[in-house]
């Protein structure tokens, strides 16, 4: 018969306890929420899991809602009851004034890592002095367009949204008179949400309408310039673009732009690799170009990207720091630039000959970026999201004929007014 020690078994089951510990500390969960606009989803678990190999541990990828402004809404809503579940956040370019003070500063963290980012973007996630972002991926409206088409017709990339209306009805008539019932001439994204008021934006500044609020607290809409915008725009409804543009998002104008029936798109970069992947009905008739200006205005791309920030309620910091700056690192942004077209915000991407062979805009659009519209959260603050909804459903009742430029601006003028009373802008 066998005899156990007392001491040795005690020691035996101190050693397993500690094992069983150890293991538990080892395989900490990191959750992370991800887009899931085209490729994001798919490649954010991709990188999500490699790094979660190479550092013994475990992540979930958690989808967040398409609608730039639900998903807003849905991580205010976690934040403020200071809630673990969600460890690291993708976030909008516009969010981290609104977010700030739920996030960590990445700073002490990053060994100077961010100096290797655009400067405007570590500039735009740096609040009071905190780096409350990581930058991961650059955004600016782009205007796509079906090369073939064009040719057909002998018509040029549209310099200016009047030659975009005109050359979009022209090519829209003549393909329908030819039997091409379902073709439309433009498609962009119409809904009323953030997305409307990036596309609006972008009309506004092309015509020189202003920035909705101006860098030293000015609320600008109610103009001549940005009615006219307002009132060129509403005219595509119905015309050249479907009336269900109105309830367009990036992903709705995408798949009829993809399947064949559109000849212009207004959409981030994100579209270009996904038109052209095997399959697609378009595949190698795409072209992309900045979008389009007007006389004595300029073209104009709502600056957009997202970055990741770390939940200050996460119970692992550390850990969810690391994930971050795996995921924003060279090798990662050069991956998800060439197997999603996601444009890097790391600028020495920008020489690299892998990504310029498959993505050839990104060298040929780079000033796209360098010159884009930043939406007013630094001027609005903590009251951007505010700000932003307002302006976009005044734009809908505009393109949804519910109410005149006019009449839309003069009510959103004084909504703004209301709203910024006590605050740092006027």
């Amino acid at each position: 018969m066998t005899r156990h020690h007392p001491l040795r078994s005690t020691a035996l089951a101190t050693g397993l306890a500690l094992a069983a510990a150890a293991v538990a500390v080892h395989a900490a969960t990191i959750r992370i929420s991800c887009g899931s606009v085209g490729q994001e989803l798919e490649l954010c678990k991709h990188s999500a899991e490699a790094w979660a190999k190479q550092a013994g541990h475990q992540v979930q990828v958690v989808a967040a809602p398409n609608d730039a402004s639900e998903r807003l809404a849905l991580f205010q809503q976690l934040l403020a009851a200071g809630s673990d579940r969600i460890d690291v956040f993708q976030i909008d370019v516009a969010w981290p004034g609104v977010l700030a003070n739920h996030l960590l500063d990445l700073k002490p963290s990053a060994g100077g890592a961010e100096t290797q980012h655009f400067p405007a973007f570590v500039a735009n996630n740096t609040v009071k002095g905190r780096l409350v972002a990581m930058p991961w991926f650059a955004n600016a409206g782009l205007l796509f367009y079906r090369k073939d088409l064009l040719e057909k017709y002998r018509l040029p990339v549209p310099a200016t949204w009047a030659e975009l209306g005109a050359s979009a009805q022209r090519i829209q008539s003549a393909e329908r008179a030819a039997g091409n019932s379902r073709l439309w001439g433009f498609v962009w994204q119409g809904r009323a949400y953030e997305g409307l008021t990036c596309n609006a934006l972008e009309w506004s500044v092309s015509h020189g309408g202003g920035s909705i609020v101006e860098p030293d607290g000015r609320i600008s809409v109610r103009n001549p310039r940005l009615a006219a915008a307002l009132r060129q725009a509403a005219g595509w409804v119905g015309t050249i673009s479907p009336t269900a543009v109105l309830n367009y998002g990036e992903e709705e104008s995408r798949g009829v732009f993809q399947a064949g029936h559109a000849v212009f798109m207004r959409n981030w970069p994100y579209a270009w690799s996904l038109g052209q992947a095997e399959g697609s009905v378009i595949k190698g008739r795409i072209g992309v170009a900045p979008l389009p200006g007007d006389p004595g205005g300029r073209s104009a791309a709502t600056l957009g990207g997202e970055s990741l920030a770390v939940s200050t309620y996460s119970r692992q910091p550390r850990l969810a720091t690391e994930l971050v700056l795996y995921m924003t690192s060279a090798a990662v942004q050069k991956q998800r630039a060439l197997a999603g077209s996601f444009n890097p915000t790391r600028s020495a991407l920008y020489q690299d000959g892998e990504i310029l062979r498959a993505n050839p805009f990104m060298g040929e659009l780079a000033g796209a970026f360098s010159q884009a519209v930043a939406r007013p959260t630094a001027a609005t603050g903590s009251l951007y999201n505010r700000v932003s909804n307002e302006f976009w459903n005044a734009t809908h009742d505009v393109l949804a004929g519910r109410r005149t430029p006019d009449d839309a601006l003069a009510a959103l003028e004084a909504r703004l007014k209301r709203a910024s009373r006590g605050e740092r802008w006027n």
